[in-house]
């Protein structure tokens, strides 16, 4: 292998593939043209070795524990951001000045409403649906009743109304679906507050008990949501990019994404880090316990909240939130039994060999369900939570995806066929 590319053989001859190189060194073997040229296509199971595209994005380095949006690092970011700050940074490539933010705000201050006929959606739904599913419903929706998204004109350098929106629109989906669930009258959007604090409203003001919003819980949210704004090339991110390659609009590519993020290996973490900590502290806190469970490989009790199928090492976002958490419990003045479990396991995940040369370190996740917990949020909320973060990055993929003009095709994987080969048709009566 050279700087420039790499040697192939196959059945006695030489292919010279390309070797592609990012601004942060990572490497690739450029493979576009394997299939016409050699007749062979690569088999690589979940795509760990394999880059759909080139983005400019994010930036991961599992290895290090690096995270970085547009440049920034994610511990930057999270300290002295707003969520909508790092949503304008993440969609449009720089953060925004003054007029620009105010631009914004404004922007998602008028389109914070949903179409009154939607509302009428929600009455539909049974009283146990999947808030999950309701979002995605909703969203997919959205077309119908905003179709101009299709033609309109891009007015903001990169923030289109259609974004500002969705970003908006979102939010109050995702309260009202809480408030329908537990069959509380709406609470609708207040101009006076900001992104978060508008969400907190929402979700938790009543008739004659007004919902006191503490700047601290504010803050939790507003950096649970920029730790979780982007994240490469996960399967929900990728979900939206194949999905909006076939030339779908930007509401269906979303509601993909929200059914990818659904799937318990996925968005679905928080919520079992909190199952295994009640678990452990119902069983009087027997530690050794489920530390042995899951060393025993026959056994399919698993940490949950540990290790990440990228991060190789301490995952950068599980630091910000841990203090977060802390903060937050402090704040509330609440004695969560579940955080004393969780600072007790981490301890002795942390002294422990067996885990430690496996790199299993505490990822995002393990905090994060605390902190949802304590704000208020029930269990099933989580994920959506997980998706309000997720949408700058979806968005951001699929326009970087759709302004692509020379890479972007239509996705269609290849398989290797392992099934019968031709056999002869039997009529029925030989059959």
């Amino acid at each position: 292998m050279s700087q420039n590319f790499a040697q192939l053989c196959l059945d006695g001859q030489t292919y010279t593939l390309p070797i592609v190189e990012g601004t942060a060194g990572e490497k690739a073997i450029d493979i576009r043209n394997l299939l016409k040229e050699t007749g062979y296509i690569t088999l690589d199971s979940g795509y760990m070795n394999t880059g759909s595209c080139t983005s400019a994005i994010t930036y991961l380095d599992g290895a290090q524990g690096i995270l970085n949006y547009r440049g920034y690092a994610i511990e930057d970011l999270a300290e002295n951001c707003q969520f909508i700050e790092v949503a304008y940074l993440i969609l449009n490539g720089d953060l925004p000045n003054f007029g620009e933010l105010e631009q914004f705000k404004r922007d998602m201050k008028r389109f914070a409403l949903i179409h009154e006929d939607m509302i009428h959606f929600f009455d539909h739904f049974p009283p146990n649906a999947s808030p999950m599913s309701i979002l995605s419903t909703m969203v997919g929706s959205l077309h119908n009743y905003y179709p101009e998204m299709d033609d309109e004109e891009d007015p903001y350098g990169g923030i289109t109304v259609t974004t500002a929106r969705l970003l908006s629109k979102i939010r109050t989906i995702a309260a009202f679906s809480y408030k329908k669930s537990i069959g509380h009258p709406l609470v609708y959007p207040n101009a006076k507050l900001n992104y978060c604090q508008n969400f907190l409203n929402m979700m938790f003001d009543r008739p004659n008990m007004p919902y006191v919003i503490k700047p601290e819980v504010a803050s939790a949210l507003n950096k649970l949501l920029i730790l979780h704004a982007d994240h490469e090339q996960n399967c929900s991110t990728s979900t939206v990019r194949l999905v909006g390659s076939a030339g779908v609009n930007l509401y269906a590519s979303i509601s993909a994404g929200v059914n990818a993020l659904w799937g318990p290996l996925h968005g679905g973490a928080n919520q079992a880090v909190l199952e295994m900590l009640e678990l452990i502290y119902a069983d009087d806190c027997n530690y050794d316990k489920y530390i042995k469970k899951a060393k025993n490989k026959e056994d399919s009790f698993r940490l949950s909240g540990f290790g990440h199928r990228v991060y190789k090492t301490f995952d950068p976002r599980a630091r910000i939130i841990k203090k977060a958490c802390h903060e937050v419990l402090e704040t509330l003045d609440i004695q969560d039994p579940l955080l004393d479990v969780a600072l007790e396991l981490e301890r002795r995940v942390k002294n422990d060999d067996y885990f430690q040369t496996r790199n299993l370190y505490p990822n995002v996740d393990f905090y994060s369900g605390i902190i949802y917990r304590a704000i208020g949020i029930p269990t099933n909320m989580f994920t959506v939570m997980f998706a309000l973060g997720r949408l700058p990055g979806w968005i951001a993929q699929w326009r970087e995806m759709k302004e692509d003009k020379v890479n972007s095709r239509i996705g269609r994987p290849r398989q290797i066929y392992t099934g019968l080969t031709l056999r002869p048709f039997l009529p029925m009566h030989e059959r």
